[in-house]
C-alpha cells in the first residue's frame, strides 16, 4: 500500500518531459498541478497532453489540479531601475503612468478601507512601504521602510486593506472552461476572500454542464476572517503558505495552518500545506533538518496532502524531491499510531455514524481493511476524516472519482465495474482482496456503502464479510 499523505507536484520548464514526469509517478507522486499563472493556450493544452500519458501502476493517470491564477496584484509599470530608498515617499497608482514618484500596479484594482500606518508588501515582502494617506481609491501616498529594485511583474501585498477585485479574471475563466474541457479533477481557486466566491465558478462549470470539486487556497488575510464558512462552501483547503506569510505576520502561519487543519478534518474536506517543503531542493540534494521537521509535522497533524511549486518546477531534480518526500513521509507514517478522530457528542447523520463505527469496528475485531463502494467518493472521504487504522479501499466505477479521491488521505481508489445491486458488493469485493492479497484467506473485512446505489451520500450500510 502507498503512503496514507499524499503528494503533490507542480510541473514546470525543469520536469515537463513524459519521461521525467512519469519517473516523479513511479517516485510516489500522486497529483499534477497545472500552474494557470504562466504560458499560452498552446503551452497549457501541452502540459493537459503529458498528465493524460501518465500512469500509475493500476494503469490509471495521475489526478490532475488546475490552479487558476486569480487576481494577483503586480507592478505593472516603473522607471528603469527604478530603486526604492528608506524614508522616499512614493505612490502606488494605477490611474496614470509611471514616473520618479509612481508606480503603477494591475489596472481595475480599487482600493478601500485604507488605514493610516498600513503596509504595502512588493516581492513577497522584500520592500515595504508604510501609507500614509488615501489620494483616492486608485492611489495611495507611501513612504519607504524597506527599499530595494522595484521590477515588473513583482506580487504586490495589500494586507488589512480591502481590494475592490473580481473573483475572477477574464483569464481565469478561459483557463477554467479549458480545464472542464481538457479533463482536470479538481479546481484549486487563488485568493480567496469569502465563502461565495466558489459561486462564481459552480456557475461556470453548470453552464458547461460538468462541476469539479473546488479546493480554496487561503493566503489572503481576509480568507482568514472567514475560513470556517469557507471550508464548508468548499470542497478543499490549501494553506498557500507564500501570499499568506506575506498577507499575515510569518509567526502566525504556523497557528493558522494548524487552525486550518482543524477545521478541515472536522468537516471531512481535504487539506493540503503548500510552499517552501523543500525550498533548498531547488539548487541541492539534500533538504535542510528544518524542511524535514516542517514535512513530519504536517504529516503527525494528519494533513490530506504536501505540495511542492518551484521544487519541481525550476528546480535541478525534481525526482529527488518527490522520493525525498515519499520517503519523510513514509518514515513519519511508520512512527505514529494512527490519529482517529473522536466520536462527537451529538451524531445527527446517519452516514457520519456508519463512518465512525467502521473505525471502531475495525480497531475492535483488528481488520486490516476497510472497503468503501462510492460512486461519489463521499463516502470514503467521510471514513478518511477519521483517520481509521486500516487499509482503506475506495471501490467506484468512474475513473474521474478514483482520480479525485488520489488527493484524500490514506483513499486507494479502485476502479471496478458498475455495479448497481447490493447483493453483488461481496463478491466483488472479494476479488479485488484476492488479486491484491491484501488479507488471508478466512481474515475478516468491511464493506460500507449507501442502499440504493448510485445515490450520492446515502452511507447507510456496514456489512463484516469474510475473504
Amino acid at each position: 500500500m502507498e503512503n496514507n499523505t499524499k503528494i503533490i507536484a507542480t510541473i514546470g520548464p525543469a520536469c515537463s518531459n513524459k519521461k521525467t514526469l512519469q519517473s516523479m509517478v513511479d517516485s510516489g507522486l500522486n497529483v499534477f498541478r497545472l500552474n494557470m499563472s504562466h504560458g499560452d493556450k498552446s503551452s497549457k493544452l501541452k502540459l493537459y497532453n503529458l498528465v493524460k500519458s501518465l500512469s500509475h501502476k493500476n494503469g490509471e493517470r495521475p489526478c490532475l489540479l488546475a490552479d487558476l491564477a486569480g487576481p494577483k496584484i503586480r507592478i505593472t509599470d516603473v522607471m528603469p531601475n527604478f530603486i526604492l530608498d528608506a524614508g522616499q515617499i512614493v505612490t502606488i497608482t494605477n490611474e496614470k503612468d509611471a514616473d520618479d514618484n509612481h508606480i503603477c500596479v494591475t489596472k481595475d484594482v480599487g482600493f478601500t478601507n485604507i488605514t493610516k500606518g498600513a503596509a504595502i508588501l512588493i516581492n513577497d515582502g522584500r520592500i515595504r512601504l508604510e501609507v500614509i494617506d488615501a489620494i483616492s481609491k486608485n492611489a495611495i501616498k507611501c513612504k519607504t521602510e524597506i527599499g530595494g529594485l522595484v521590477e515588473p511583474g513583482k506580487g504586490v501585498n495589500f494586507p488589512g486593506i480591502t481590494l475592490n477585485v473580481p473573483t475572477l479574471t477574464n483569464q481565469d475563466k478561459v483557463d477554467l472552461k479549458m480545464a472542464l474541457d481538457e479533463g482536470a479533477d479538481w479546481i484549486a481557486l487563488s485568493f480567496v476572500r469569502s465563502a461565495n466566491d466558489v459561486k462564481e465558478v459552480h456557475a461556470i462549470m453548470d453552464e458547461a454542464g460538468k462541476r469539479l470539486p473546488v479546493m480554496a487556497k487561503i493566503e489572503k488575510w481576509e480568507a482568514i476572517k472567514d475560513v470556517n464558512a469557507i471550508a464548508e462552501s468548499f470542497d478543499g483547503i490549501m494553506v498557500a503558505r507564500g501570499d499568506l506569510g506575506v498577507e499575515i505576520p510569518a509567526e502566525q502561519v504556523p497557528i493558522a495552518q494548524k487552525q486550518m487543519i482543524d477545521v478541515s478534518r472536522s468537516l471531512g474536506k481535504p487539506i493540503v500545506i503548500a510552499t517552501q517543503l523543500l525550498e533548498s531542493m531547488i539548487d541541492s540534494l539534500t533538504p535542510t533538518r528544518a524542511e524535514v521537521s516542517d514535512i513530519a509535522n504536517a504529516v503527525f497533524d494528519g494533513v490530506d496532502a504536501l505540495m511542492v511549486t518551484g521544487e519541481t518546477a525550476m528546480g535541478q531534480y525534481p525526482n529527488d524531491v518527490i522520493q525525498t518526500l515519499a520517503r519523510v513521509i513514509a518514515e513519519t507514517e511508520r512512527s505514529i499510531p494512527a490519529q482517529q478522530k473522536p466520536l462527537p457528542e451529538t451524531v445527527t447523520k446517519t452516514a457520519d455514524a456508519i463512518s465512525h463505527a467502521v473505525c471502531e469496528i475495525a480497531i475492535d475485531l483488528n481488520i486490516k481493511v476497510v472497503m468503501t463502494m462510492t460512486h461519489s467518493g463521499s463516502t470514503a472521504l467521510m471514513i478518511a476524516r477519521y483517520r481509521p487504522q486500516t487499509n482503506l479501499l475506495a471501490l467506484t466505477p468512474f475513473a474521474h472519482i478514483l482520480r479525485q479521491l488520489q488527493i484524500v488521505w490514506g483513499v486507494m481508489a479502485i476502479k471496478v465495474e458498475k455495479y448497481d445491486n447490493v447483493d453483488v458488493v461481496p463478491n466483488l469485493c472479494k476479488s479485488v482482496l484476492e488479486e491484491m492479497q491484501l488479507i488471508e484467506s478466512g481474515e475478516r473485512f468491511v464493506i460500507t456503502g449507501g442502499v440504493p446505489m448510485g445515490v450520492t451520500g446515502t452511507t447507510n450500510y456496514l456489512s463484516v464479510q469474510i475473504r
